[in-house]
């Protein structure tokens, strides 16, 4: 049975980083650790100078590091915005 995924896309000013499948998205809010599953709630965060661990299929991790990143989900949507500046 395949495992249920987040449609996932990192975008910047000029392009999109990345668009697939992914398993979880985990990373660091000013509130703590946080993790999106499927089927998370809605939910957005502002994450800063912490790791964006993100697993794929096949045990895969992918590891982003950006100063700023904002992200988004709705529906299995998960959209990161980086390479912004909040000032």
């Amino acid at each position: 049975m395949a495992e249920e995924t987040l449609k996932l896309r990192i975008v910047t000013p000029r392009a999109v980083v990345f668009e697939g499948k992914a398993l979880s998205i985990s990373s660091t809010n000013s509130k703590g650790k946080f993790d999106i599953l499927p089927k998370h709630a809605n939910f957005i965060t502002i994450v800063e100078q912490k790791p964006i661990i993100i697993r794929v299929e096949g045990r895969k991790r992918l590891t982003f590091n950006f100063p700023v990143a904002i992200i988004s989900n709705v529906r299995n949507q998960v959209n990161i915005y980086t390479d912004i500046s909040l000032k």
